[in-house]
């Protein structure tokens, strides 16, 4: 699998993002909120994921900082997704996702990256309980 994080794994569409707010499910893993909601997989998806970076505005005032932390989450999500995306491909899903940082300062990559690993990892258990019927 190529360490790429390309235009197609992007959320763009207006409509999809209004349904994964609308309809998705949540946790919190700090200092991320995540949003999710597994679709079944369709022939047009080009990719098993989609997901949407969002950093608040009112906590950092700075676009500079804004564009700091999101190239981090971007850079642990894009280093860490392969997993990910092996257990969506199995089982013939299609992912919506939307990191919101919640933290109050700036964290370092080395725990964005290790809660990062955490999140993941909490998805694929989040799936496995809620749509398989199995508990841990």
């Amino acid at each position: 699998m190529s360490y790429t994080f390309t235009k197609e794994e992007r959320l763009c569409s207006k409509r999809l993002i209004e349904s994964l707010f609308r309809n998705g499910s949540s946790f919190v893993v700090y200092p991320y909120r995540i949003v999710f909601l597994y679709r079944p997989l369709v022939q047009q998806d080009a990719v098993p994921a989609q997901c949407i970076i969002s950093v608040s505005k009112r906590r950092f005032r700075k676009a500079v900082d804004r564009n700091a932390i999101k190239r981090r989450i971007r850079e642990a999500y894009r280093l860490q997704k392969s997993e990910l995306y092996n257990f969506l491909q199995e089982h013939s899903l299609h992912l919506l996702l939307a990191f919101q940082y919640v933290g109050k300062e700036k964290e370092p990559y080395t725990m964005l990256y290790q809660r990062m690993g955490k999140v993941l990892t909490k998805l694929k258990d989040e799936h496995t309980q809620i749509y398989m019927g199995e508990a841990d």
